[in-house]
């Protein structure tokens, strides 16, 4: 093979390296054949045949003339005649033997090939050839551009320079015939190159730019698949598939070509089911039928307005199909119907252990809501808390007073007026009256004249428990203090009153 290290990953590049095909063991080249006859000894007198197949950008593979007996293993780069003159660099894809079935296969004769290999391709020529391969992608969008430029109905998928840069071919799809001699002139005068167009289908074109089918592989054309077969519609008929043209379309455009890879299998299982299935007549009235299972045999009818459907055998099918030509009718279904078992589902044991904790996938789900829950609780206490706080702070101050409370605040304000005379010392002092001496011998003398009221000063509103409750002090401390407050207006009173019923001096 190419190189025998490469599946072990020493020696000189690992397996599918993308070093343009230089291992040949897999993964680099596409369309590749593996050589059985490799480990083989041949006889001694054998001699070895001297074409050898090159495989050149794409899947284009040819046939050259090993005149020279040169040594060549699959996946080496070899410097071969070119089509129009020149020198072209390729790989190896076949040897020996297997060449000569390959051009059975193909229908070539010897005769027919008549370009040979000159050498195994030194540095100079892989140098050359890299060169003229950098220069495709840029060739290509100006070709592009000319074709737009003149409105040809033509799509260049594709560029492919030859090693020495003196011939470019390109390849382009298009629905019909394109006159290119006018974009012909013009890219030989922008790219000082011979120039051959080649036209290529939709298929062609998917083969040499590859690509992921829905399958999730590359695609069958640009890996292994080399022969094009027609495709139609028959085929997904037969494999009872959907006539969806998205669905069964591949990335060309046209039909999958795997739809005829199980056609024949689908084919030689509908050997034992009826072609055309009629309404079934039966005593319990005309079966219709719905759907049939081909590898199984089995095929399923309902009733008009009855919703169940009936498995019977296919083979069954056909004897009743044989009575209702005969002018018989056929017994109720549901008395032929077939049981059919329901899918056991076994629990294969893991031979790991979960030691991550994955084992629910809502579990991440179910933390948050358990972390939302605690939220909410929290935010049910807080809110309660609150609410108490604020019955506590209503009757201290304005500020915490409610609106059903703001008209008791004139009330309020005169007896907390001797409350805010000693919380601001710096405010007006509410006048007293001095008691008079008592008369220590005698009874107390009679006073006929009315009594007067001596004038008292009039207190100021002070906000004082208000600010004292926005300075933040505890509702407990403002509780406390307003029973002392109120003791001491109590006695103040007392002794202002005392003061009053005594008679003045004399």
């Amino acid at each position: 093979m190419g190189c025998g290290s490469c599946s072990t990953g020493g020696g000189c590049t690992p397996n599918g390296c993308k070093s343009n095909g230089s291992c040949g063991t897999g993964g680099c080249q596409t369309m590749e054949v593996h050589d059985w006859l490799s480990n083989l000894d041949m006889p001694s007198n054998y001699k070895p045949f001297q074409v050898t197949e090159i495989k050149f950008k794409g899947s284009r593979k040819e046939f050259f003339l090993n005149n020279d007996n040169i040594y060549l293993e699959i996946g080496e780069l070899v410097a071969v005649e070119g089509p129009t003159g020149g020198f072209d660099v390729g790989h190896v894809s076949l040897t020996g033997e297997l060449v000569r079935i390959q051009m059975k296969r193909r229908k070539t004769s010897l005769d027919q090939v008549t370009k040979k290999i000159y050498r195994k391709a030194t540095e100079a020529d892989v140098e050359k050839w890299n060169a003229a391969k950098g220069m495709e992608w840029e060739t290509m969008h100006k070709a592009r551009k000319l074709a737009l430029d003149l409105r040809l109905q033509m799509k260049i998928s594709d560029v492919d320079y030859q090693a020495d840069k003196t011939k470019a071919t390109f390849f382009y799809t298009a629905d019909g015939r394109v006159d290119f001699r006018e974009l012909i002139k013009k890219m030989a005068e922008s790219f000082r190159i011979r120039i051959e167009m080649r036209q290529i289908g939709m298929r062609q074109e998917a083969g040499r730019l590859g690509g992921i089918g829905s399958c999730g592989r590359e695609l069958c054309c640009s890996t292994w698949l080399t022969n094009f077969k027609t495709v139609s519609t028959a085929a997904a008929r037969y494999q009872n598939l959907s006539l969806n043209t998205l669905k069964l379309a591949g990335q060309c455009g046209k039909l999958k070509c795997c739809l005829n890879y199980e056609l024949d299998t689908y084919l030689d299982a509908l050997k034992d089911i009826p072609d055309r299935i009629e309404n079934l007549d039966t005593e319990a009235g005309y079966a219709r039928h719905q759907k049939t299972d081909i590898f199984k045999k089995i095929m399923w009818f309902s009733y008009q307005g009855d919703e169940n459907w009936i498995p019977v055998k296919a083979a069954r099918v056909k004897e009743i199909m044989a009575m209702n030509k005969a002018g018989k009718k056929a017994p109720n279904l549901k008395e032929e119907a077939v049981q059919i078992a329901a899918p056991v589902v076994v629990e294969k044991p893991f031979d790991y252990e979960n030691v991550v904790g994955q084992d629910s996938l809502t579990r991440l789900d179910e933390r948050s809501r358990g972390k939302n829950n605690q939220n909410k609780n929290n935010n049910q206490k807080n809110s309660r808390n609150n609410n108490q706080n604020k019955r506590e702070r209503i009757p201290v101050g304005e500020k915490n007073a409610g609106p059903n409370n703001r008209t008791q605040q004139p009330q309020q304000g005169a007896q907390k007026t001797q409350q805010g005379s000693k919380q601001q010392p710096n405010g007006p002092k509410p006048q007293q009256a001095v008691p008079k001496p008592q008369h220590v011998n005698g009874p107390k003398p009679q006073n006929n004249k009315p009594k007067q009221q001596q004038p008292q000063a009039q207190k100021p509103v002070v906000k004082a428990e208000g600010n004292v409750a926005a300075e933040g002090v505890k509702p407990e401390q403002s509780k406390n203090k307003n029973r002392n407050n109120r003791r001491k207006n109590n006695n103040r009173r007392n002794n202002n009153n005392g003061s009053e019923n005594k008679p003045a001096a004399e």
